[in-house]
């Protein structure tokens, strides 16, 4: 996007806007605590977010809405061997309509923060813009044929059986405490914390059938409003943090759980660990080198630590000490949690470290850009990591593992491109 091509008054908009998200913070106390701001902070956040929504409104055009449907999948279940070839029948005998057809479709659901959207930082303008409109060119739902770009889980998915996906991610995301609402710079870039992305998952007309998450990195930066005695004595600071992200995540994966126990269909619940930071970190080493030589290689290699402050170096151990602590406390979590679905056998709840496992040490799965989210190829990884970590999921959902369609590829041997 060319900010030169803007009329005036968006101009002035845009730029307004990015002010507003580089002065407002990404970390907010009562993101994590659950107090509430002021009224009139709240007041003047809803004004402002609603103001830049009206005035970009266009901008829902120019992107895709983060969610795909099968566009065939009319004539693959009116095949006799689909399994949703009852409820073809009883739309072609007018019992049901097509919106109610599509609704009885498999849905998958993603929840996630940025390492899941087609994001990277570059210049603020772009970074903006790139938040607001980069829905569905990532590993959980591209959706483009071409060969050479990411084989999405959606796109392997459907292989297997037509369906709905909607992805409820957004750059930035926090888990955080439920009702608390969304400060400023979120609201501009339409993301949304772990517990509003689950609200949305709630208020859906159809509610999935199988749900993945991916978040948490954002509750990394540990530094954050620490005093500096505070900075050089962190654990307990780091500690309460741990605390803090287990209640908020176990609160609002309970709300999913507990709607998830009064549908009449199954549903599955993939939790997914925290990506090595350990491993990102030694990318990180490689990227500054390059670029110290190079300032033409990862240009915007300085933005993440503007923004997250716990990647400067001094900060770069306890902030993969703590992904480690939060990865155990999710595996505990749902283990607990898993003991208390025992007598509810038309929901599953599993942990899994396919993600974690990705290693993003090898410089071509960052983005050449910023050295810090995942470049096409990780996605490509992450696609696959994610997909084959999906199987236990499909099973118990009774979703065959066999293509219903053709493949150019055997899905469960893919490697990435």
């Amino acid at each position: 996007m060319n900010g030169h091509n803007l009329p005036s008054v968006i101009r002035r908009v845009l730029f307004a806007a990015i002010f507003l998200c580089s002065t407002s913070p990404l970390v907010r106390g009562d993101d994590l605590t659950g107090t509430p701001p002021s009224p009139p902070a709240v007041i003047g956040t809803e004004i402002t977010a609603n103001l830049v929504n009206m005035i970009f409104l266009f901008d829902r055009v120019a992107s895709n809405p983060p969610r795909a449907a099968t566009k065939n999948y009319l004539a693959r279940v009116s095949e006799p061997s689909s399994p949703l070839y009852p409820d073809y029948l009883e739309y072609q005998q007018g019992k049901i309509d097509r919106l109610e057809l599509e609704k009885r479709l498999p849905h998958v659901a993603m929840l996630g923060d940025s390492l899941t959207q087609n994001f990277h930082f570059s210049s603020m303008t772009s970074s903006f813009w790139r938040a607001r409109t980069q829905w569905r060119k990532n590993w959980f739902l591209d959706t483009d044929p071409n060969p050479e770009g990411i084989f999405s889980v959606y796109e392997r998915l459907e292989y297997l059986t037509p369906l709905v996906a909607t992805e409820y991610n957004g750059a930035g995301a926090l888990v955080a405490a439920r009702g608390t609402p969304e400060n400023l710079r979120k609201k501009l870039v339409r993301a949304r914390n772990f517990p509003g992305q689950v609200n949305r998952v709630l208020r859906a007309t159809r509610f999935p059938d199988l749900i993945m998450i991916w978040i948490g990195h954002n509750n990394l930066d540990w530094v954050h409003g620490l005093s500096s005695e505070e900075r050089e004595r962190p654990e307990s600071h780091l500690q309460t943090l741990v605390a803090q992200f287990r209640l908020n995540y176990t609160e609002s994966l309970q709300c999913l759980i507990d709607r998830a126990k009064m549908e009449n269909h199954r549903v599955a619940i993939l939790i997914f660990g925290l990506a090595n930071m350990d491993a990102y970190l030694q990318a990180r080493r490689k990227e500054e080198m390059l670029h110290t030589q190079n300032r033409k290689l990862y240009p915007h290699f300085n933005s993440g630590p503007r923004s997250f402050e716990s990647l400067k170096p001094p900060y770069q151990k306890n902030m993969a000490r703590l992904a480690l602590m939060m990865n155990a406390e999710l595996r505990t979590m749902v283990a607990d949690l898993k003991r208390q679905l025992n007598n509810t056998h038309h929901v599953r709840l599993e942990y899994s470290d396919a993600l974690t496992k990705v290693d993003f040490s090898r410089l071509e799965l960052v983005n050449s850009v910023d050295g810090w989210h995942p470049s096409m190829e990780g996605h490509k990884v992450l696609a696959d990591a994610a997909f084959n970590a999906l199987g236990p999921s499909l099973v118990f959902l009774r979703t065959g593992t066999r293509p219903t369609r053709k493949t150019r590829l055997l899905v469960s041997n893919y490697q990435p491109r």
